[in-house]
């Protein structure tokens, strides 16, 4: 079976590019990625983040409904806890009458900010011990359905209905997402880039084996998010990749911002952190691109996946444009023409 590519997308902020400028990029990209083949776009939602301004995914999946007409449309995801769950019923059945039956609604339980903002964003401290029941009330809404005699949404609605309804993933690093996912008879998205792959066997290993079937959903069905990028060189790719890593490395001691060109990044690192750049490289999905794509077989062999989400960050727009443009043409990826045409 060949391996099916999809793409997630931070809106990520570049040190020197407008904000707006990033948002632009990531509905262009959209467009470019459905062109080249591509299964899905999703797009983050992060909240007081110097280094994503991807803020309101529903928003941005509108304009990229509204400039693409195969691709499948996605968050990666609704931080649900901040939100009332009619809401997000109501603004993804908007969506899907933009795009009929290529939204998926990919929902998380972490805040996608420090616990101040989400405190801002939800002052209820509790709200995501109720991150299960926001998800059944989801999925009554989506299909049309109102809640339960008792409970506050009986007699409710979300609108506008129609035959197609987007489908809800459940997103998440831990184990506690893909058991949440298995109860609910729902697709599971991992998020390797996160977490390195640590935990990641574990995780799909619980969701399988603990999945419950459903109507919509006879058999569980998961992806991974992995973070990769290729060039036309290894060296090329490496240089490139030293945007990222100095962003990482500034994680670990609390300096977050936009992403350093490659060659401020590459000449920023002191003797003692080229130990934990080498790391990093070790570890990362970077390279030319026959390396890239025999390290994401390899591990969907591994995890016994059909499809890999692949998310990219360059400080050149142009670079991510580029390597995924030559996955594409590693893999093969041909146009999806709905109904065959």
């Amino acid at each position: 079976m060949t391996l099916k590519l999809s793409v997630l997308d931070q809106s990520v902020a570049a040190q020197g590019v407008s904000h707006g400028q990033v948002i632009s990029q990531t509905v262009g990209l959209a467009q470019f990625v459905q062109d080249l083949g591509y299964h899905r776009f999703w797009v983050s939602e992060h909240h007081s983040h110097p280094s994503i301004v991807g803020t309101a995914p529903e928003i941005l999946m509108a304009a990229i409904a509204a400039k693409t007409d195969r691709i499948r449309i996605g968050s990666a995801g609704v931080m649900l806890p901040h939100y009332a769950s009619l809401k997000v019923a109501e603004q993804f059945r908007v969506l899907n009458e933009l795009a009929p039956g290529r939204i998926d609604l990919g929902v998380g339980r972490a805040p996608g900010s420090d616990q101040r903002t989400a405190q801002i964003l939800n002052p209820d401290r509790y709200a995501s011990d109720r991150f299960p029941q926001q998800i059944l009330e989801l999925k009554a809404w989506l299909a049309g359905e109102t809640m339960p005699v008792g409970h506050p949404g009986h007699g409710v609605f979300a609108y506008p209905q129609s035959q197609s309804r987007p489908d809800i993933w459940v997103l998440g690093s831990s184990d506690y997402g893909a058991q949440l996912a298995a109860h609910l008879g729902l697709p599971y998205a991992y998020a390797h880039f996160i977490t390195d792959g640590a935990g990641s066997a574990q995780a799909l290993e619980l969701y399988r084996h603990h999945f419950r079937a459903t109507e919509e959903n006879p058999k569980p069905k998961a992806v991974v998010c992995v973070w990769a990028l290729t060039a036309e060189t290894e060296e090329e790719a490496r240089f490139q990749f030293s945007s990222r890593a100095r962003w990482k490395l500034d994680r670990q001691l609390g300096r977050i911002g936009p992403m350093l060109s490659p060659e401020r990044a590459a000449e920023s690192f002191s003797e003692a952190e080229i130990p934990h750049l080498k790391q990093l490289e070790q570890k990362a999905f970077i390279g030319k691109p026959s390396q890239v794509a025999q390290k994401l077989n390899d591990l969907a062999d591994q995890l016994e996946l059909d499809e890999i989400v692949v998310i990219t960050w360059a400080h050149d727009h142009a670079v991510q444009r580029a390597s995924y443009a030559l996955l594409a043409r590693e893999f093969g990826l041909a146009i999806e023409r709905p109904n065959g045409a």
